[in-house]
């Protein structure tokens, strides 16, 4: 990647404002398949200025990188730490903790290659093991070690490309844990969500945001579209996003700095 800076900083260039924490936790996993010593491992960003001690909660986004990147994807490549710092030193989001997990549920997914995506079981099966081990330990872990708010409305998932079908899976599949899900060009190529969605409720969900976006030069372009039109055909209220852009880190990363100033807003 060759990074040529211009006169006037982006909003994911370093700059002097108060830096937020990226915490890195290493866990024993019981879900995870095909890690060494079955550890397993997430990435917490927490703002400038959090205090573990405050009675404050913080809402919390929980977001997920893509096929063949590693757990360090979004700040490495994403520079979504960065891009945080800007935001929050421009007013623009709101203090909110940002859990960044390794997105895979069994390492063979990412390991045998492309062509796994051919397969549907093999997705599925991926996506099955990713959801209980982001719900039922990383969550956990996270509301037992920071000071974040347990109401859905104080939660929210987000994720691109693999990532993004695991967020608007798990977001659709759980509203009663997140008021807000965010999906940027979703994996949604060779899978079944029409059965497992297939009892979508707008007013059951009762969702404060759901934001499908995808690149119009990316190649899941039209299973985005597809998607789109599935979700209006259940009467969900979908926010839908088009961009010049290809599947890559540029247009994530504007991404997400248009939808997360949207997030944990009160009206």
């Amino acid at each position: 990647v060759l990074h040529l800076p211009g006169d006037t900083p982006e909003p994911w260039d370093t700059t002097a404002v108060p830096h937020g924490v990226l915490h890195h936790h290493t866990y024993t996993t019981q879900v995870v398949l095909g890690l060494p010593g079955n550890q397993s491992e997430y990435i917490v960003y927490t703002p400038p200025g959090y205090d573990a001690r405050s009675h404050h909660r913080y809402p919390v986004l929980y977001l997920l990188h893509g096929w063949s990147d590693r757990v360090d994807g979004w700040t490495t490549n994403g520079q979504a730490n960065i891009i945080f710092d800007n935001l929050f030193a421009e007013k623009r989001i709101q203090p909110m903790i940002v859990v960044m997990p390794l997105g895979y549920g069994d390492m063979a997914f990412v390991h045998n290659g492309h062509k796994v995506w051919d397969d549907p079981v093999k997705v599925q099966h991926n996506l099955s093991l990713f959801s209980q081990a982001l719900l039922t330990e990383i969550l956990p872990q996270v509301e037992a070690d920071y000071a974040v708010s347990r109401k859905r409305e104080d939660r929210a998932i987000a994720g691109l490309s693999m990532g993004g079908l695991e967020a608007l899976t798990v977001g659709l599949t759980h509203p009663d844990l997140f008021a807000w899900v965010v999906g940027m060009s979703a994996a949604f190529h060779n899978t079944t969500y029409t059965q497992q969605l297939s009892d979508l409720n707008p007013k059951k969900a009762n969702l404060r945001l759901l934001w499908v976006s995808c690149g119009t030069d990316d190649r899941l372009f039209d299973p985005n579209r597809r998607f789109i039109a599935f979700l209006q055909a259940h009467n969900m209220p979908v926010t839908a996003i088009e961009t010049p852009g290809m599947h890559a880190w540029l247009t994530w990363r504007e991404n997400l700095i248009h939808f997360t100033p949207l997030l944990f807003r009160k009206h």
